[in-house]
């Protein structure tokens, strides 16, 4: 995959293993402002396609059709830790476009957010699909099907109306064609596309002057509801969250499973176009490489301050008995 070192994983201080991956940072323009790896290859967006299967739900009326406030369009994107908030929220959602939990067909696991899932099996409480970290997106989809008169029990099917409009949103978001279909973890459509169309998602996510107004509009609500309410976008613990909370809403973060992260940068006086950011870490690693390497692109772009959460990038490693043995961290960049 001519994938390029991006974390080594230190025991003492020696690399006991490491971490490769692929990094596209793209401006406005379409120029390219970091490339590491070979960005032109093609792998899944996952989580990090959310707010692009959102924008046609927006762009379409059904948001407002059904009176989505911000919170809940910040969940419609999010991949959220199944926390009381979360699962209050998704309700919502389904409630105002009159369905019910059980007309999602996202399926069910027990929260990410650990005190939650740790207090749900103390009571025996079995997880609904509204703990599903995917459920404001199906929440979501389901209003979008009613909203346009497609069918709401196959709305996660690739031939449904609603995926079709979705589709033609990546690839417009990603300037490319150049897309397959896959099956998400959540039984949604997912989209195989370059690294570099990712990073171009963003990019036009953050500065959208290429689109008609009302797409801009659906940009703007989207990015100021991330900005807004980070802690819906994640969770208590989680990186997006995390990242955005440390950005002051200077930029969106999403991450995408297995090893995927994407990031818009919004424009300013050093980037007076914005930036889109995507990242592939190559063996599909979520919790080292991934939140070492995301921290470190955002330092080398002067995003965050060069000492900026020294407890995560780099990352200790720690024995069973809480000793500091190793750390992850980046290679430079």
């Amino acid at each position: 995959m001519n994938s390029k070192i991006l974390a080594n994983v230190y025991r003492g201080e020696n690399v006991e293993s490491v971490h490769t991956g692929h990094v596209a940072v793209i401006d406005g323009t379409g120029g390219f402002v970091l490339s590491i790896g070979d960005p032109s290859i093609s792998t899944y967006f996952r989580s990090a396609a959310k707010p692009f299967q959102f924008i046609p739900n927006l762009t379409s009326g059904a948001a407002d059709a059904f009176g989505y406030d911000e919170q809940e369009v910040a969940l419609a994107v999010a991949s959220h830790s199944g926390e009381d908030r979360h699962v209050e929220i998704a309700a919502s959602m389904l409630k105002k476009s009159g369905f019910v939990e059980s007309d999602l067909r996202c399926g069910s696991h027990f929260p990410f957010d650990s005190a939650t899932t740790s207090r749900m099996k103390r009571a025996g409480e079995e997880p609904t699909q509204l703990h599903n970290n995917c459920s404001g997106k199906h929440s979501a989809m389901l209003a979008f099907a009613r909203h346009i008169g497609s069918g709401t029990e196959d709305y996660e099917s690739p031939d449904n109306r609603i995926q079709g409009r979705i589709i033609r949103c990546v690839k417009d978001f990603g300037e490319t064609e150049e897309i397959s279909l896959g099956t998400d973890g959540c039984a949604a459509p997912n989209f195989c596309l370059p690294v570099t169309a990712m990073a171009k998602c963003y990019a036009n996510l953050v500065n959208p002057a290429r689109f008609p107004e009302i797409t801009q509009a659906a940009c703007r609500r989207i990015v100021a509801a991330m900005t807004e309410y980070p802690e819906l976008v994640g969770g208590s613990t989680r990186l997006d969250t995390t990242l955005m909370r440390a950005g002051n809403a200077s930029l969106v973060s999403k991450i995408g499973a297995d090893g995927v992260w994407s990031c818009g940068i919004l424009p300013s006086e050093r980037y007076p176009s914005g930036l889109g950011i995507a990242m592939k870490i190559a063996d599909g690693d979520d919790l080292r490489a991934r939140p070492v390497v995301a921290v470190a692109i955002l330092k080398k772009l002067g995003i965050l301050e060069s000492d900026a959460m020294p407890d995560l990038s780099p990352m200790p490693i720690k024995n069973r008995r809480g000793d500091i043995v190793g750390r992850v961290e980046a290679v430079e960049l």
